[in-house]
């Protein structure tokens, strides 16, 4: 794999990128997709969310975050007190990796060799939008921000030392939520989602 930076556009703003993702070729992620899947947000947000990958309804609409999971994200800022429309929201890889079952396409993690391939996606979106507080939703984005040695279930709510921003700390995805076996299990998920975006939103208010 060749790696996304050959598909880069020579000025890197955020319009621009949108519209050269689709035509990346820099792993083999973008076979049987609809689309790649630009972050989404206000080139200078002060906070950047950052996911492990499109989904299904990602993939069809070409917006980040706008299903289930995305859903769980929404209820969880508004409880936070964080805008949305301020933030920066997007993901790992920008193509949605799945396996096909029947008619469904199933979630399939990425590979290492995949989110090496398209990081340079991720940085140039930080090179623009350069995030005062840097979030990693799930383990994957974590370790591909922060490196290997962070684990969500210790550290999740944590700050952790990072170059990419002056505050950097990470949560769990929130599609973790709807995988909560039964509903009093989702609503404690939920409820520790939001505890994890207040240090977020209090760090926003600094």
């Amino acid at each position: 794999m060749d790696g996304a930076a050959a598909y880069l556009p020579d000025e890197l703003t955020l319009p621009a990128m949108r519209g050269a993702v689709d035509g990346c070729r820099g792993c083999d992620l973008w076979e049987g997709t609809t689309q790649g899947v630009m972050g989404e947000g206000l080139k200078r947000a002060e906070v950047m969310f950052v996911g492990e990958q499109p989904g299904d309804r990602e993939d069809v609409e070409g917006r980040p975050f706008v299903g289930p999971a995305g859903k769980e994200l929404d209820r969880g800022l508004e409880e936070a007190g964080i805008d949305r429309r301020l933030a920066y929201v997007t993901n790992t890889v920008k193509h949605f990796s799945f396996e096909q079952r029947g008619k469904r396409r199933i979630h399939r993690k990425p590979n290492a060799e995949q989110i090496r391939a398209c990081r340079p996606w991720l940085e140039a979106e930080l090179t623009v939008v350069r995030p005062r507080v840097l979030v990693a939703l799930g383990a994957t984005a974590a370790a591909a921000l922060f490196g290997t040695k962070v684990r969500v279930t210790r550290d999740r709510g944590k700050l952790v030392p990072s170059e990419l921003a002056p505050v950097a700390t990470l949560t769990i995805h929130p599609s973790a939520i709807l995988r909560a076996p039964d509903e009093e299990i989702r609503r404690l998920e939920r409820a520790r989602f939001a505890e994890d975006l207040r240090l977020v939103a209090a760090h926003l208010g600094g």
